[in-house]
């Protein structure tokens, strides 16, 4: 939905900026976006498959995205657009009608920073963040309320750090990194030995390294080498509350959705997909473009561009031919008893 400060847009500029074709009034002005059943005039929403043809029939926004093959859906809205991918045209919209708030390059007066901490030009840095000793920032990066900078720690430039994100000492992010309230960047890994009596501690003296355009949600926590590094590569993004484990290396445009577990010294490579609540077990290999499905257990190595599913993970066909045959258990069962009886047994 639209705020009262939102920019404005007419349909003929918004056809425009998708590369759509107008039909309708391209004076209409929408300020905001929203789903077809909530939409009022002064939003714009998009039609883009046939079962949402009823809610497009009564919807009161002011524009619409429709793909071509609908184009001519029943619906009494001022102005369409007709574009071959609504929903991506959407995506591309959102930008202008929400700004992102910019930030004002400044240090907020209640901020502690030890005096030869390095900041770039233009950082904006919010109220009671800390900054230790030998830590650097770099230019037009964004530190929000209570963040926590520790002891030589990096972060590049054009960074978005939110609140209460912490990054321990000899933790390292690239440039154009997001990091969402709670992150936590280097913390030591769970690593333990037995002896004399007691589970005795082994320190931790890697790095955790974030490369450049990596996003990180909300409460996620990424544990620090070892003695090797921990390494998330260059635009991965992790969604909320996923752990990754001291040593592991994820490769480059993965993605880590809601509740993942990576275990120490796993190796997922390049363009790998961990779907919600899977985890992977320690000292593995998921190949490139593999695919991992919600809530797999992987405990053994996964080939490059393979799709795994179940605990254990296996290949995702013959997970579902596996749960087809134990549907067919019980009744097989009866059959086997009323033989049995048949034979007197």
């Amino acid at each position: 939905m639209s705020t009262p400060s939102a920019p404005r847009l007419t349909a003929a500029a918004l056809a425009a900026a998708v590369g759509g074709e107008l039909r309708g009034d391209g004076a209409v002005e929408v300020s905001g976006v929203a789903p077809l059943d909530r939409a009022t005039s002064a939003d714009v929403s998009f039609l883009g498959a046939a079962k949402y043809a009823d809610a497009f029939a009564t919807t009161c926004a002011g524009v619409v995205l429709l793909s071509p093959e609908l184009a001519e859906s029943v619906g009494t809205v001022a102005a369409r657009v007709i574009v071959a991918k609504p929903q991506e045209a959407m995506l591309a919209l959102l930008p202008q009608l929400y700004p992102e708030p910019v930030a004002t390059p400044g240090t907020d007066p209640t901020a502690r920073i030890a005096p030869d901490a390095v900041i770039g030009a233009d950082v904006a840095i919010g109220p009671y963040v800390v900054i230790e000793s030998g830590a650097r920032v770099g230019a037009r990066t964004r530190l929000d309320a209570h963040c926590v900078i520790a002891s030589g720690a990096v972060v590049g430039e054009g960074c978005h750090l939110y609140p209460h994100v912490t990054l321990y000492g000899g933790a390292r992010v690239g440039d154009r990194v997001r990091l969402h309230s709670g992150v936590r960047v280097g913390s030591d890994g769970f690593g333990y030995v037995f002896g004399g009596g007691a589970h005795q501690k082994i320190p931790h003296v890697g790095r955790a390294i974030i490369e450049s355009d990596v996003e990180i949600g909300a409460n996620c926590t990424i544990d620090r080498g070892s003695i090797d590094d921990t390494v998330i590569g260059a635009g991965t993004k992790l969604d909320n509350l996923v752990h990754v484990g001291h040593n592991v290396r994820i490769g480059r445009l993965c993605l880590l959705m809601a509740q993942v577990g990576v275990a120490g010294s796993a190796r997922i490579e390049d363009g790998v997909i961990l779907a919600g609540q899977s985890g992977v077990a320690g000292h593995l290999t998921i190949g490139a473009q593999a695919r991992v499905a919600a809530q797999a257990g992987v405990i053994s190595d996964v080939a490059p561009k393979e799709t795994v599913s179940g605990m254990p993970a296996r290949p995702h066909r013959e997970m579902l031919r596996g749960q087809a045959a134990t549907a067919k258990l019980a009744e097989f069962m009866k059959r086997v008893e009323r033989f049995l009886a048949q034979q007197g047994e």
